[in-house]
C-alpha cells in the first residue's frame, strides 16, 4: 500500500533541505529547548526556596519562553523548508495554548501542595500533601459536589422543556418570530443581573411580589431560600430560565434543518403528530440533542454567580456548588493552596466525568443515515 500523496510530497520537501541545514535546524531547538529548561528549573528552585541564586520575578522566564518560541519557529524553517513557511501559522496558536493554559494547570498543580493563604505573614511554603488530607476530610466540600449531582440531573428537564419550545416555535403559529426573540430575553441577560433581579428582588420574601403572591395562596412563610430543598429548587428554576433559551436555539436549529419530505410522507401513511415525533423527529435529532445537552453540562458544571449573589451556598450548604465553595475559599478565607487543589481536583473529575459521557453517546447513539 503506497503512502498519501500528501506524506510522499512532505518526504519530498524535507529531502530537497540540504543535510547540513536539518543539523543546524535540529541544534537550533535542542539549545533553545535546553536554554528554556535551565532558565525555567533556576526559576522553579529559587522560587521553592531550594537554591539562593534565581530571578526576582517569573519575566525572565516569559522572555526566554518567547524566545524559545522564535528559535522553534526559525528551526522549522530551516529544517523543512517550504513546509517550515506553513507550520509558522500554526505555532503561535500552540504557543498561546502552552503560555494560557497548559502552563497555569501545571503551575495550579504546584500550589495545590503549597500553604499559601494571602492573610498570613509567612507567604507561600511547601506544605506536601496536607491540603490533600483536608481535602479528604472536608464536608462541605463533597457537599457541593453532591449537590452537582442534582444539577446536572436538572440539565434533563431543561433538554425537555427546550425541546417542546422548540417545536412550538417551529411550528406554523402566527407571531412565531416574535416569540422566538422573546424566549431569547432570558439567555441575553447576564446571571448576576437575574440573581438581583429574581433572587433578590421578586423573591424577596418580605417585599417581593412572588412572597406576596404565595401569602394570598395561603403559604404562611413563603421563604424561597429558608429550606433546603425548596432553595435548591428555585436556583435550578432560576439557572433553567436563563439556559433554556441556549439548548432551545440548538434544537430548533435542528429542527429547520430536517427535511420537509420525510414528515409528509408519514404524514401521507397514516402516522399522527406523536408517531411522526417519536419515529422521525426525535431519532433525527439525536446527535442535536446530545450536542446541546454535554455543552448544556459543562456549562452547569460551572454554575456558580446565581448562588454566589443569591444564597451563598445556603441554607447549610444545601445550594452550593462547587465553583462557588472554591470562590469563598479564595474569597473569604484568602486560603490559596487549598482552592487551587479544589480546582485542579475538580478539573480532573469534570474531565473524566465528560470523557466517560462521550465514550458512552459514542457507542450507544444509532448511526442515523
Amino acid at each position: 500500500m503506497s503512502p498519501p500523496a500528501g506524506d510522499q510530497h512532505y518526504a519530498m520537501a524535507v529531502a530537497l533541505v540540504p543535510a547540513g541545514r536539518r543539523r543546524a535546524g535540529r541544534s537550533l531547538i535542542l539549545f533553545a529547548t535546553l536554554a528554556f529548561a535551565a532558565v525555567l528549573l533556576i526559576q522553579i528552585l529559587f522560587d521553592s526556596g531550594a537554591v539562593a541564586v534565581g530571578f526576582a520575578d517569573w519575566r525572565p522566564v516569559l522572555y526566554a519562553y518567547l524566545l524559545w518560541g522564535v528559535a522553534l519557529g526559525a528551526a522549522q524553517v530551516i529544517i523543512k523548508g517550504e513546509r517550515g513557511h506553513q507550520a509558522l501559522f500554526l505555532l503561535p496558536a500552540v504557543f498561546f495554548t502552552v503560555a494560557m493554559v497548559i502552563f497555569p494547570t501545571f503551575f495550579g498543580l504546584y500550589v495545590s501542595f503549597t500553604d499559601w493563604n494571602l492573610s498570613a505573614f509567612a507567604g507561600r511554603r511547601f506544605s506536601g500533601l496536607d491540603n490533600v488530607r483536608s481535602l479528604i476530610r472536608d464536608p462541605y466540600f463533597w457537599n457541593a459536589l453532591l449537590n452537582m449531582v442534582w444539577y446536572v440531573l436538572a440539565v434533563l428537564v431543561q433538554y425537555a422543556i427546550a425541546f417542546g419550545l422548540a417545536l412550538l416555535l417551529n411550528a406554523d403559529i402566527r407571531g412565531r418570530k416574535f416569540f422566538r426573540v422573546v424566549f431569547l430575553l432570558p439567555f441575553m441577560l447576564s446571571p448576576v443581573a437575574v440573581s438581583w433581579m429574581i433572587g433578590k428582588s421578586i423573591l424577596e420574601y418580605r417585599f417581593g411580589p412572588a412572597a406576596a403572591l404565595a401569602r394570598w395562596l395561603g403559604w404562611d412563610n413563603p421563604a424561597f431560600f429558608a429550606t433546603p430543598w425548596v432553595a435548591r429548587l428555585t436556583i435550578m428554576a432560576m439557572d433553567a430560565w436563563v439556559n433554556i433559551p441556549f439548548v432551545m436555539v440548538l434544537l430548533l436549529a435542528g429542527l429547520q434543518a430536517l427535511p420537509a419530505e420525510l414528515l409528509e410522507a408519514a404524514k401521507v401513511d397514516g402516522a399522527n403528530r406523536w408517531q411522526s415525533f417519536w419515529r422521525i423527529v426525535f431519532p433525527l435529532m439525536l446527535p442535536v440533542s446530545v450536542t446541546a445537552v454535554i455543552i448544556r453540562i459543562i456549562f452547569e458544571l460551572k454554575l456558580a454567580d446565581i448562588v454566589i449573589n443569591v444564597t451563598a451556598g445556603g441554607p447549610g450548604g444545601a445550594t452550593d456548588t462547587v465553583s462557588s465553595f472554591i470562590y469563598r475559599e479564595y474569597r473569604d478565607r484568602s486560603n490559596v493552596g487549598y482552592g487551587t487543589l479544589l480546582a485542579e481536583f475538580y478539573l480532573v473529575i469534570i474531565i473524566i466525568f465528560v470523557t466517560a459521557l462521550l465514550s458512552v453517546v459514542s457507542r450507544r447513539m444509532p448511526r442515523v443515515n
